[in-house]
C-alpha cells in the first residue's frame, strides 16, 4: 500500500496504439489515461518486427513508430522484438528478454512500484518474468485471448504460473475471472472491472441524419457488422442469415466494416459466403473506418449484431448501444452483461445458426426505444474503470513504498 506519494505504475502491453497503426488496442489506451489521473502511468508496448499472423504484411513497418514517445503525459516505450514461429510457448521469454533493457533504463527515472499486465498471454507470463527480475509485484488484466491460449498445455502451464503469481488479476467479464478461478488464482485476489465507454465519440448522433451521411437508404432495413475481418468476429454467420431472413419478405442490407487483423485475413472466405449466399446485392463492405465515423454507422443502424465465437468486453457492443443501436450478439464473454434486458437487444448461444436467424428477424421487426438503449451504452465511462482499477491496485503491498 503506497503512502506520501503517486503511485507509479508501468503498463506492460503489445496492444496499444502507434504511429501507423493507430486503432491497434484503444480499449487499453483509454483505460491507462483514466488511471493516470490517479497515478504516474508510463507504458512499455513492444512492437514485432515480424507479424506472422499476417502472411501479406510479415514485415512491419515500424519506420513511423519512435523507440520512445509521449502520449499525452504518459511516456511509451516501444522496444523491437522478434520471436521465432510456430513454438509459440516460448514467446514470454522473446518478449520479456527484448523488453528488459528498455525497462532498466525507463526504472532510472522512473522508479515503478508495479507492473500493470494486460492480456494473459503472452503479455502477462512475460510480465511474470519481468516482476521478478526489477523485483516488484505485478497484476494482470484478463481480456479475452486468454481462453484460446490454453488450449495449448504448454501456453497454459506458463500463463498458469503468472496468474498465479499475480498480485492482482482483473478480469474484463465474469466468466474471464471464473477462468482464472479455474487455473488455481486464488478468488480473493480475482476481482471483475469491464471496459468504459467514450461519452465524446460514441453517442447518438441523430438517426435520420447519419444514415444520410453513410448512405443508408431509409426503404431498407439496415444491419451493422464491425470489426476486424477474422473468423472468430462471425461476419459470414450474419451473411449466412440473409437468405432467410430476405424470404421472410424483410428489405434487409448487411453492412461490414472492418479491415483484417492480426489473427489473420478472413475477408476472402467473407465474400465466397456471400456469393455462396447469392446476396451480393445486399451486403456493402466498407475499410474500417475512424472511431467517430463508425459512431455513425451505429447511430445510423437498424440493428447492430456480433456473431463472435469468442471475446472478452467486446467494446464494440457497448459503442453500438451507447449509440442507441439495438443489438444481436452471441452470448459470450462480457456480453449477457452489457445487454442484461431484452429492452437493450438480444442474445443467441454460440454456433446457433437457427437462433441468430430468428433473433435478426425479430430485432428488424421490433419497435426499440433507441433513448433507453443509449443510456445504457453510457451508463459506464472510462474515468470509472480508472478510479476501480487505481482502488485495486493502491491498496496492494509494494516492494519500493
Amino acid at each position: 500500500m503506497m503512502t506520501g506519494r503517486r503511485l507509479r505504475i508501468l503498463s506492460f502491453t503489445t496492444v496499444y496504439p502507434r504511429p501507423g497503426n493507430p486503432r491497434l488496442g484503444v480499449f487499453v489506451r483509454a483505460r491507462l489515461r483514466a488511471l493516470a489521473e490517479y497515478a504516474d502511468v508510463a507504458v512499455v508496448a513492444p512492437a514485432a518486427v515480424i507479424d506472422y499472423g499476417n502472411p501479406k504484411r510479415r514485415f512491419l513497418s515500424l519506420s513511423e513508430t519512435p523507440v520512445s514517445r509521449f502520449d499525452d503525459s504518459m511516456r511509451v516505450l516501444h522496444p523491437r522484438w522478434i520471436y521465432p514461429p510456430l513454438i509459440g510457448w516460448s514467446h514470454p521469454w522473446w518478449l520479456a528478454a527484448f523488453s528488459a533493457p528498455s525497462i532498466a533504463r525507463l526504472r532510472n527515472e522512473f522508479p515503478f512500484d508495479i507492473i500493470d499486465a494486460h492480456f494473459g498471454y503472452p503479455d502477462a507470463a512475460a510480465a511474470h518474468r519481468l516482476a521478478r527480475r526489477f523485483g516488484v509485484p505485478f497484476t494482470i488484466t484478463l481480456r479475452g485471448n486468454e481462453t484460446f491460449h490454453a488450449g495449448d498445455p504448454r501456453k497454459r502451464s506458463r500463463m498458469c504460473a503468472a496468474l498465479q503469481a499475480a498480485a492482482r488479476v482483473i478480469a474484463v467479464s465474469e466468466p474471464l475471472r471464473q477462468f482464472a478461478i479455474s487455473l488455481g488464482v486464488d478468488p480473493a485476489r480475482t476481482v471483475v472491472i469491464p471496459n468504459g465507454i467514450d461519452a465524446t465519440v460514441f453517442h447518438p448522433r441523430g438517426h435520420a441524419a447519419s444514415r444520410a451521411r453513410v448512405g443508408m437508404d431509409d426503404k431498407e432495413l439496415n444491419v451493422l457488422s464491425a470489426g476486424y475481418l477474422i473468423e472468430r468476429k462471425g461476419h459470414h454467420r450474419v451473411v449466412e442469415a440473409l437468405p432467410d431472413l430476405i424470404k421472410q419478405g424483410l428489405n434487409v442490407r448487411l453492412w461490414i466494416v472492418g479491415d483484417p487483423g492480426a489473427e489473420g485475413d478472413f475477408a476472402g472466405e467473407i465474400r465466397r459466403c456471400v456469393a455462396r449466399c447469392g446476396v451480393g446485392d445486399r451486403v456493402n463492405f466498407v475499410p474500417a473506418v475512424a472511431p467517430a465515423e463508425l459512431a455513425c454507422y451505429m447511430s445510423a443502424c437498424d440493428l447492430f449484431c456480433l456473431a463472435s465465437s469468442r471475446e472478452g468486453w467486446p467494446n464494440v457492443v457497448n459503442e453500438a448501444l451507447a449509440c442507441g443501436a439495438p443489438v444481436v450478439a452471441t452470448g459470450v464473454g462480457g456480453i449477457p452483461a452489457m445487454i442484461p434486458d431484452p429492452r437493450f437487444g438480444i442474445i443467441v448461444p454460440i454456433g446457433d445458426a437457427a437462433a441468430l436467424r430468428a433473433a435478426l428477424a425479430e430485432g428488424l421487426r421490433k419497435n426499440w426505444d433507441r433513448e433507453a438503449i443509449a443510456r445504457q451504452g453510457l451508463s459506464r465511462g472510462w474515468e470509472q474503470v480508472g478510479r476501480e482499477v487505481y482502488e485495486q491496485i493502491s491498496t496492494l503491498p509494494m516492494e519500493n513504498s
